[in-house]
């Protein structure tokens, strides 16, 4: 700045204002700082001028894990929006989901100098029945049940666990069978309690519930096992990899997809409308998630209130062609 500011003929107070963007500076001297500074090649160091005002324009994020489709599409739409808004993203991922990883996680982000951090809580902790926060840390959480002590952002699963049911129910079907993702998570959690209560309002049994682990394989085996109930015609499976899983174990059955068994995902990831068939699914907006993230952090920034309690961004069943009519009692004893 010392160089900048002899080069120019001003004081380092002047180079300051001008790298500022004071528009209290006159034109033509902000000319001559601006040209000795691309003469000399200076920059402001960012990371000094973050210091001085206490902002560091970084928002961190703590996610559990990096191979589930939900949070990597809505890390990816967090990192779209905060760049939109100026904010660089700092990842932290956590190898188990503990509280001691947890605080981990915090302190260090603490050391990194972000202005606010981004929890996307996929499961529940496993060594603690809630979770404790640093008090002086903007927080914004995905994907939990955090209630009203943080604000929460997330699709409405149970919204679009029933919207998937009652589609199957409408088509005809006796009941649902439902294979559901793995135990810990928030969001197996809560699509399968609502595909439950969907069949008790409309008075219908409720078969076994299967699970997975929302990869392709444990869909597979479970796909196995459902073909082999004859009256089983209608399946909701929990993410749209395991329900490629179950198509794939029907098909391998000589279980037709929709004729015998109508199948429904959850998500709407890019590939189901390329399997075979195409998938009924839920659509889960986590572009709108991200965003919506992003917008409650910046409001926190800004000194605004942003309520504690879950935000709830709805979902869209996308009709496809793996589901149809329920087949008469006489086809499926044939």
């Amino acid at each position: 700045m010392a160089d900048v500011a002899s080069a120019a003929g001003v004081s380092s107070q002047t180079v300051s204002r001008v790298s500022n963007g004071d528009p209290a500076v006159i034109e033509k001297t902000r000319q001559k700082v601006l040209d000795a500074m691309r003469e000399l090649g200076y920059r402001p160091n960012s990371a000094a001028r973050a210091l001085k005002r206490g902002d560091f324009r970084t928002i961190g994020v703590i996610t559990m894990s990096l191979s589930s489709t939900g949070n990597v599409r809505t890390l990816e739409a967090i990192a779209k929006y905060a760049s939109g808004a100026g904010y660089a993203v700092t990842l932290i991922p956590l190898d188990a989901p503990t509280q001691d990883n947890v605080k981990g996680a915090f302190t260090r982000l603490d050391e990194l100098a972000v202005d606010a951090v981004v929890l996307i809580m996929e499961v529940h902790l496993l060594d603690a029945a809630s979770l404790t926060l640093p008090p002086h840390v903007k927080v914004v959480v995905v994907d939990s049940d955090a209630g009203d002590r943080f604000h929460v952002v997330d699709t409405d699963q149970h919204q679009g666990a029933r919207t998937a049911v009652r589609h199957l129910l409408e088509l005809g079907h006796r009941t649902v069978w439902h294979v559901a993702g793995p135990e810990e998570s928030f969001a197996a959690g809560r699509r399968a309690d609502a595909w439950e209560a969907a069949l008790r309002e409309e008075g219908r049994e409720v078969p076994a519930l299967l699970r997975g682990d929302w990869a392709p394989e444990s869909g597979y085996r479970a796909g196995l096992r459902l073909a082999d109930e004859p009256g089983c015609t209608a399946v909701f499976v929990a993410n749209d990899q395991m329900a490629l899983g179950v198509l794939r174990a029907l098909h391998e059955r000589g279980r037709r997809v929709p004729e015998e068994v109508s199948v429904v995902g959850f998500d709407d990831i890019a590939e189901s409308a390329a399997f075979i068939p195409p998938l009924t699914t839920v659509h889960q907006d986590f572009a709108r998630v991200g965003e919506l993230c992003v917008d409650a952090i910046l409001r926190e920034l800004r000194g605004e209130s942003v309520e504690g309690g879950a935000q709830l961004v709805p979902t869209r069943l996308v009709v496809r062609a793996s589901t149809g009519p329920c087949p008469s009692e006489a086809a499926r004893t044939r």
